[in-house]
Order: C-alpha cells, then structure tokens, then sequence
C-alpha cells in the first residue's frame, strides 16, 4: 500500500511540475518574451496544452476566466495539494 503511495505522490509531483512550467510559458507567451512562431516552443506549448487541458476543462466548467484571467490552473493546483495532503495521511 505504501508502495501505490509513493508512486502516485510521484506521478502528482511530475503532473505539478507539468501545470507549472504550463502556466510559466503561458505567461512568457503573453508578455511576448518567447513565441510560437518558433517550432521548438510551438512543439513544446501545444504537448503542454493537450496534457493540461484535459485536466482544466471541468474546472472551467465551474470557475469562469475574472477579466481574461484563466484561474483553472491555479484551482488545479490546489486540489492537486488537497490530493497529496490526502495521500500523506493515508501513508502515515
């Protein structure tokens, strides 16, 4: 049981990571540091989105973008801690 634990906090901490350098590059693209006219960032930004999205869209569902501010990510992220805080406790 221990074991199925740690894999899964493992796999929550590379899905964290994936949400994360998602929402940095969102952020370089916007503010126009980096482009998707470039192909190694286009590859990069359109692998990031399918895995993401899947993972965003019912939070969008439920949680509307506040002036174009997409807060789904941010939302993951926190289920995603409440998850880990879950399996640290059935560990111990």
């Amino acid at each position: 049981m221990n074991l199925l634990i740690d894999i899964l906090f493992i796999l929550l901490n590379v899905v964290w990571w994936i949400v994360i350098i998602q929402a940095v590059m969102s952020w370089l693209i916007a503010f126009n540091v980096i482009n998707t006219y470039n192909e190694g960032v286009r590859m990069i930004w359109d692998t990031l989105e399918r895995m993401t999205e899947p993972l965003y869209r019912p939070i969008r569902r439920l949680i509307k973008p506040v002036n174009g501010l997409d807060l789904s990510p941010l939302a993951f992220l926190v289920l995603l801690m409440i998850v880990q805080r879950v399996l640290i406790e059935l560990k111990f």
